[in-house]
């Protein structure tokens, strides 16, 4: 006759494991024992008690704040609906780190679904006593993590305050450790005159970052890790405090310092540099260069963009000047030549019969236009002064001239004396497509696609 099982026996069978194993991603927990380290340790402990590991979970994870690791917040998901109620770990602080988290657990020991949590050294199941105990390695778990926190920032304060930039240091500089691993910044012989003669081209050449770019990358200039500087980099070079002396921490703190780190420039040169480079940044959507869009290199295949130039007169005037030319963003050695944009409108209506456009809408354009003169007719000018002077001022119709006729001379009547608002709406109803080569525009063959499809 088989002998009957003890009690402990059958609360044995009743308790279903989940072997929860955590490690940190943060530097405060480098040294906590890793994740397969808990898993074996906690493993060869089970099978000494003959407890039931039902599954095995793990994550790295912070436990600081709560509600944030998904493997946790499924686990107390799982128990909730019972397919655990017991969690085998390494220790409490593997758990939670938090109040929220250390909370949640305690209500599912007061719901009856958590039976018992085991550890390495301690065991907690559903009595006051052990709840509270648990409660206060959680919460001395945390009041470690609070003052692990304010003493790191106290250190890095302390470490400004000497001097010293904490963090890797910038391009042109070092990170190197004393005989007594004393951490300092020393100069980086190989890339701090490459750092100096960025701050000299711009002073003295007033070179921009993606001409500085571009010497760099044909010097074949690479970064500590072996890249090429991006604009962006080149730039925040250049904004950069430190390369005189000064810095700032944490960055937009307002917390200067004097930092004991050899200069690269001087501040002279640092603020000759900030001048330059503080020009008030354009509003390219408020520059009118409609015939943007209508164009593409003939050369490389890249878009044209356009810029313009002021010419002062004998007067005192100025005249201004609009010249299109290749952007060279995928070319930077494209030798396209500059056009401008007179030369560009006498060379399109030149091929104005060649340009397909929506004739539809051209003609719906025409006719808002008449339809604005009419009222400037009767409402401002008054129909008095046209009746006395139709001679000089009405202009009849042609009713020879075909309606493509007067289409294309209306879009010829804009292109030649239209503001920019007016050639821009014209002409993004062209479906002609242009290349530009050699100051010579082309039909691109790409035109036959119907653009307004």
């Amino acid at each position: 006759m088989d002998k009957p099982k003890t009690g402990k026996t059958r609360e044995t069978e009743q308790i279903k494991y989940c072997l929860y194993a955590r490690k940190s991603t943060e530097s405060d927990e480098r040294q906590a024992m890793s994740i397969d380290s808990q898993i074996k340790e906690m493993t060869d402990l089970a099978v000494r008690d003959g407890l039931i590991i039902k599954e095995v979970r793990h994550e790295s994870h912070s436990a600081k704040s709560s509600g944030l690791r998904p493997v946790f917040n499924q686990l107390l998901i799982d128990i909730k609906n019972g397919v655990f109620n017991a969690i085998l770990t390494w220790a409490p602080d593997r758990l939670s780190r938090n109040a929220g988290d250390l909370g949640t657990l305690v209500d599912l020991m007061d719901q009856g679904k958590l039976a018992t949590i085991r550890t390495f050294s301690q065991s907690f199941s559903n009595n006051p006593n052990e709840k509270f105990l648990l409660m206060i390695l959680c919460s001395q778990a945390k009041l470690e993590n609070d003052n692990r926190g304010i003493n790191v920032k106290r250190g890095l304060r302390a470490k400004c305050e000497a001097g010293w930039r904490p963090g890797s240091a910038p391009v042109g500089y070092i990170n190197r450790l004393t005989e007594n691993r004393i951490a300092y910044v020393d100069i980086d012989p190989e890339r701090a005159p490459i750092v100096k003669e960025i701050f000299e081209r711009v002073v003295n050449q007033g070179q921009s970052g993606r001409t500085i770019k571009y010497w760099l990358d044909k010097t074949g200039f690479r970064t500590r890790v072996g890249k090429r500087m991006a604009i962006s980099e080149v730039y925040r070079v250049l904004r950069k405090h430190f390369y005189y002396g000064m810095f700032e921490f944490p960055e937009e703190s307002g917390k200067w310092y004097q930092g004991k780190h050899p200069p690269i420039i001087t501040k002279e040169l640092f603020d000759q540099a900030q001048r330059i480079l503080a020009v008030p940044p354009k509003d390219w959507s408020k520059k009118d260069f409609p015939f943007k869009m209508l164009l593409k290199c003939g050369q490389c295949g890249a878009s044209i963009t356009a810029e313009e130039k002021y010419k002062k007169l004998i007067n005192g005037k100025f005249k201004r000047h609009v010249y299109y030319h290749c952007t060279r963003s995928l070319d930077y050695d494209c030798d396209e030549p500059y056009i401008t944009e007179d030369d560009l409108v006498r060379q399109l209506l030149v091929k104005i019969n060649e340009i397909e456009f929506d004739q539809k809408a051209v003609d719906e354009k025409m006719k808002q236009e008449i339809e604005r003169y009419h009222r400037l007719r009767s409402d401002v000018l008054h129909q008095e002064m046209f009746e006395q002077q139709m001679e000089v001022m009405d202009y009849p119709i042609i009713k020879e001239k075909s309606p493509e006729q007067r289409v294309r001379e209306y879009v010829i009547h804009v292109l030649k004396t239209g503001f920019s608002e007016e050639k821009q709406e014209i002409l993004a109803l062209f479906k002609t497509r242009f290349i530009l080569k050699d100051k010579q525009i082309n039909i691109s063959p790409r035109s036959e696609i119907n653009l307004g499809e």
